[in-house]
């Protein structure tokens, strides 16, 4: 995937890095200053060029450690108490691995104690300066005007979807101009434009960066030449579907059309040596993640015991559908009563009352899903991908929900772009929601955007989210 597609993280939020990558690297050199002013630890003399090379690193990692807590992500619904438990972990974290790698920097590491002020001093800045971001919207001035041509069913879908402040980061809404067929029952809330002028005109006295086609009726309804005359006056053209793809992370299944797909970039992978080696990388991870945790595994097994019994069992089999629509065996921890299906299968629902107390915390903290390591080494899913559904459902959703079938062109995964941007969902409302995340995932897939999800899933288990 090329980086104008890697768009998950907004203008705001690489300002952000930027700023805290400073601040990180500036926390380390108070905390040496501090050290040689008031003498708390002897250190060696060490170059000026090789401190700058260390607090490089050390911000290097506190940013990764904050970008798998979510704290570069633009639409994160915390409060400030919420912003600085995460900066408080992820500076822990980073703390933490800092002390690992910090030998192999030979005769000129620093101490313990001084990595321990740098953090201190970390959590300080950065906390203050989320404190000041958080009351003042000061990255809200690179905001783009956008003018959105059409006030019907296409463009009420922005007015839905995209009602909130968080969803508008990047841009503000100047309003919708009315076109002819656009349905009544569109746009309610928002300001409808009458054009008395030419939008050319229009665009260029209201200062409008970008100009969205969302009209309802397009056959000679287009203004085809005052969108070029805009265009080349600098102004962006966007398609609807395009507009709503960039900035939500998702695909409108409702507004797509055939020719979109088949003329779009993306959907196909032509890299053949990701394609050979996708099973060897997955299968390294696995073995990576099977030596990270099975002692929690076995706790897992030791509390269902103990709690059910002795003879109760603990993992279950469940068929569910993979690659191409063939069907495999998914191996979990069983967290629901053995009676769970008496009366036929049923999709799970949020507070479900057949999930076991243990189970309630298998599910919760993912821990319930880590057998499938062994479909992992076995090739039937891979680390990142769409969450594979049972028989049952695909069929019935294949029949309502337009695209649904094309989930199964790429191999299943533990955890995938849907689960990170949904919540917990049961419904067919709810599947149709995952559908779209899951067809910008096929669309855009690549490593920098599996490295993405497998890095923010750490947030989405330490903080018990998704699903």
């Amino acid at each position: 995937m090329s980086s104008s597609k890697f768009r998950d993280l907004s203008a705001g939020s690489k300002s952000l890095i930027i700023i805290e990558q400073i601040l990180f690297a500036g926390a380390l050199f108070l905390a040496v200053y501090v050290n040689s002013t008031l003498n708390i630890i002897d250190l060696q003399p060490m170059a000026d060029s090789f401190l700058l090379l260390y607090a490089v690193i050390f911000a290097l990692i506190n940013q990764l450690s904050s970008l798998a807590l979510g704290l570069y992500n633009s639409k994160l619904r915390e409060n400030y108490r919420g912003i600085f438990r995460r900066v408080l972990l992820s500076v822990s974290v980073a703390f933490f691995s800092a002390t690992i790698i910090n030998p192999f920097f030979g005769s000129s590491v620093l101490p313990i104690e001084v990595l321990a002020i740098a953090s201190l001093f970390s959590v300080l800045l950065v906390s203050s300066f989320r404190y000041f971001t958080f009351k003042v919207d000061f990255f809200g001035l690179s905001k783009s005007r956008v003018l959105v041509i059409g006030s019907g069913e296409r463009a009420a879908i922005i007015e839905r979807r995209m009602r909130r402040d968080v969803d508008r980061q990047d841009f503000s809404i100047h309003g919708f101009v009315v076109m002819t067929g656009d349905s009544p029952d569109g746009i309610k809330e928002e300001t409808r434009i009458h054009l008395d002028s030419s939008l050319v005109d229009y665009a260029l006295a209201h200062d409008i960066d970008e100009i969205v086609v969302a009209n309802d009726e397009r056959r000679n309804n287009l203004p085809v030449d005052e969108l070029f005359a805009c265009k080349i006056r600098g102004i962006e053209i966007t398609e609807i579907l395009d507009f709503i793809e960039r900035e939500t992370g998702q695909i409108a299944v409702n507004l797509i059309y055939p020719s979109w797909v088949i003329y779009s970039n993306g959907f196909a992978s032509n890299n053949h040596l990701r394609n050979t080696l996708d099973w060897f990388f997955n299968a390294i991870m696995a073995l990576f993640l099977l030596l990270l945790t099975w002692p929690i595994m076995l706790i897992a097994v030791i509390c269902i015991k103990f709690t059910e019994g002795l003879d109760a069992p603990v993992f279950y089999k469940q068929e569910r559908v993979g690659l191409d629509g063939e069907s495999f065996n998914i191996v979990k921890f069983r967290s629901m009563r053995l009676d769970a299906e008496k009366h036929g299968a049923q999709m799970a629902s949020e507070n479900d009352n057949r999930i076991t107390k243990v189970g309630h915390y298998l599910r919760k903290y993912r821990i319930d899903e880590l057998p499938q390591i062994y479909n992992v080494l076995r090739g039937d899913m891979g680390f990142v991908g769409p969450r594979p559904e049972r028989p049952q459902f695909v069929q019935q959703l294949v029949k309502n929900l337009p695209y649904y079938n094309e989930r199964h062109n790429v191999k299943p995964g533990l955890t995938g772009w849907a689960q990170l941007k949904y919540p917990y969902g049961a419904t067919e409302a709810d599947s149709l929601e995952k559908l779209k995340f899951d067809l910008y995932y096929i669309k855009h897939r690549g490593f920098l955007l599996d490295l993405l999800i497998l890095i923010r899933t750490v947030e989405i288990v330490l903080f018990g989210k998704g699903r």
